[in-house]
């Protein structure tokens, strides 16, 4: 791991977004609700929170952090046709949390598969991307 020792503690915010796409047949079933598994959004919502805060014990070389927000939005939309995820994560501390948001998204994304596998098997993760990251060293990056 890198060491963050002599870095100061700020306060340090990274978004991440990523996306669902699938048929629209699969769409309008977890939007009316008629997934077997249970409710989709919520599901993926709660593994979204839960893998941002485990981040550390996924990826190698991440160092465990002390998050004081994790929020995890997620909207349907026809455009696509599919779901759009957004994860916004906070801490105080010396190193930031793009990481942390990034599995936030992976997770979540995978998390609406898995409930609706059974529909849809050929349902695409997408676009995971760094949307912002503000604090530390490096400053502010914004990429959309």
């Amino acid at each position: 791991m890198v060491n963050v020792g002599d870095k100061p503690d700020t306060e340090r915010l990274a978004v991440a977004r990523g996306e669902v796409v699938m048929r629209p047949e699969t769409l309008a079933l977890i939007r009316a609700g008629h997934i077997k598994k249970g409710d989709v959004l919520t599901v993926a919502q709660l593994a979204g929170v839960m893998a941002a805060k485990r981040t550390a014990e996924l990826i190698p070389l991440c160092h465990p952090l002390f998050l004081t927000q994790v929020e995890v939005e997620i909207s349907l939309n026809e455009e696509l046709p599919g779901a759009r995820i957004t994860a916004t994560v906070r801490t105080v501390g010396k190193t930031g949390v793009e990481m942390e948001a990034l599995t936030a998204v992976s997770v979540a994304a995978l998390a609406i598969y898995d409930m609706a596998k059974a529909v849809e098997k050929t349902m695409r993760i997408q676009n995971i991307h760094l949307v912002e990251k503000h604090g530390g060293r490096s400053g502010d990056i914004i990429n959309e």
